[in-house]
């Protein structure tokens, strides 16, 4: 078992969608939340990959890849929540089944790492800015960090997963801002539909390039798309 240690009070938090965004209600203050935001300021680069894969698949192709990818991914992180609270979780479905092979993975891999834990499925929140939840906060490899679990069709490159990076990067900004702590290492824990493990860790020069980044989403955000 991981060591548990609720060295802080985490908020409880509602998530809403506002004009078609989703927001997150903390104490009852409705802030954008960090996947919205980087949706809203994404490249004309990415958006135009996007666009072309769907048309090069084929819109309903399309979709239904992604409604299976996010099911298999919500599946995924329900197992690994059950788990990291000592608890099961069966899931017999056909996704469920492929769902436990991955969180399997996971645990062996990844999971291992953590050294402890002081929240899982934790609501972070930056007051005024924005808000957004991650999988864990705790300690990786003895050192502090904020840690999401992916699921993915096909293994992926570091330069493909620099969105993920972003969302730790605000994550990490937000917790050290409200708890006062000095956190500088986010950990993603990724694995592909036929089970193979990637471990993505960001810190130091790196992690600090994805803060500045992140500075650059927010005040775009705010100048061109906040009402």
């Amino acid at each position: 078992m991981i060591k548990w240690n609720k060295k802080f009070e985490y908020p409880n938090t509602v998530r809403e969608m506002v004009e078609g965004q989703r927001h997150y209600n903390i104490n009852n203050e409705k802030l954008p939340s960090v996947t919205t935001i980087l949706g809203k300021t994404q490249t004309a680069e990415k958006a135009e990959g996007l666009a072309n894969w769907r048309a090069r698949v084929g819109v309903d192709q399309a979709t239904r890849i992604m409604d299976q990818a996010a099911a298999r991914g919500s599946a995924m992180h329900a197992i690994l929540e059950h788990h990291i609270l000592g608890k099961n979780r069966l899931d017999m479905t056909d996704t469920g089944q492929e769902a436990h092979k991955m969180a399997d993975v996971v645990i062996d891999k990844g999971l291992c790492n953590v050294d402890e834990i002081w929240g899982s499925e934790v609501a972070l929140y930056y007051p005024e800015l924005f808000a957004g939840a991650t999988d864990l906060v705790g300690v990786y490899k003895k050192a502090d960090s904020i840690m999401d679990f992916k699921q993915t069709n096909k293994p992926k490159r570091r330069e493909w997963v620099e969105d993920y990076m972003l969302q730790l990067a605000a994550y990490t900004m937000a917790h050290n801002y409200v708890y006062d702590t000095k956190i500088q290492q986010g950990v993603i824990l990724m694995c592909s539909k036929d089970g193979y493990f990637q471990e993505f860790i960001v810190s130091g020069k790196e992690f600090q390039k994805y803060q500045h980044e992140w500075l650059k989403r927010l005040d775009l955000y705010y100048k061109n798309y906040k009402k």
